[in-house]
């Protein structure tokens, strides 16, 4: 009888303690809040925000690794993703021209969506290139990011949006987007001090025309062979100027970019005798990197080695 007795307070107790257990995983999942979930359009954007939300967020890139973002559109799956998100981040209207009129369709009235390039001054961009026939053409430069004094107003546009829908971590946000433009200050004093003292003082890409903010910045002369938009093929005549300019200032580099067939830059290469070194605009990264966790910082940094190269820095 006694065995009987204890062996149903046994039951008894791990009943209790099973129904106990099963209240507080219910407890624990009610407790912990939902991760906001973050759409974000260029790898810059993408880099930035996961730097400042870290664990407390799901940060996803619309472009895919390995994809050339100029010619980028998003497909109906995409606009499905960012009508369901949480934030939508872009870089601006002149690198996304497409994100005005998808959003558009977005019904969300939760959708926070944030331009990071909220009051920047634009440089304009004017180019002579080519489709059959030579014309002019103008445009604002999207490319801010690489002016680090810009990528610290996107991050603080970025910051300002997260911390609006996010009020609990408000303080974590603030720490971790702090902390990173320390980073970027520092880099951005390497850049400076590592390229005032060079003995050339122009650089010229193969690629199209990204790296004008960031010529501007170092006080550096910049040419390259597309203009904005790198399907746009230079014209004979920009080759030849860009071959002069080799000539003259006694180059013995030429950059090309990320994500696109170097074919110009080999082409001058061989009429020149330069040779070739990698100038990343970290528009977006390769597969590759982006499962090794590649950031923007390791690009830019590995840019200034190449241009101190390139620039016969002392």
């Amino acid at each position: 009888m006694k065995s009987k007795i204890f062996q149903f307070s046994f039951l008894l107790v791990g009943l209790m303690l099973i129904l106990l257990t099963s209240c507080e995983k219910k407890e624990t999942k009610l407790q912990q809040p939902k991760k906001l979930s973050i759409i974000t359009t260029l790898f810059p954007t993408y880099d930035f925000t996961r730097e400042i939300v870290k664990d407390k967020a799901n940060v996803s890139l619309l472009l895919p690794p390995g994809v050339e973002p100029h010619s980028f559109n998003p497909k109906p799956s995409d606009i499905t993703e960012i009508h369901k998100a949480d934030v939508f981040i872009i870089t601006n209207i002149y690198m996304e021209p497409w994100a005005t009129e998808i959003l558009k369709g977005v019904t969300n009235p939760n959708l926070i969506v944030v331009d990071s390039s909220k009051g920047m001054k634009f440089l304009k961009e004017t180019h002579h290139h080519s489709h059959g026939k030579e014309h002019k053409h103008e445009a604002f430069d999207p490319h801010i990011w690489l002016d680090f004094s810009n990528a610290l107003i996107m991050i603080d546009n970025i910051l300002e949006e997260l911390i609006k829908k996010d009020p609990a971590n408000a303080e974590f946000y603030k720490n971790n987007a702090e902390n990173y433009k320390l980073k970027l200050i520092q880099l951005d004093e390497q850049f400076k001090n590592s390229l005032s003292n060079c003995k050339k003082n122009i650089f010229i890409s193969g690629g199209h025309l990204s790296f004008s903010y960031f010529a501007n910045r170092y006080n550096l002369k910049y040419l390259s062979a597309y203009g904005v938009n790198p399907e746009a093929e230079p014209t004979p005549r920009e080759l030849k100027k860009i071959i002069n300019l080799i000539k003259k200032h006694n180059l013995k580099y030429i950059f090309y970019e990320e994500l696109i067939t170097p074919r110009i830059a080999e082409t001058i290469s061989k009429e020149t005798g330069v040779q070739l070194l990698m100038l990343h605009s970290a528009h977006n990264i390769s597969k590759d990197d982006f499962a090794t966790g590649q950031t923007f910082l390791a690009i830019m940094e590995k840019n200034l080695m190449n241009l101190k190269k390139a620039l016969e820095c002392l």
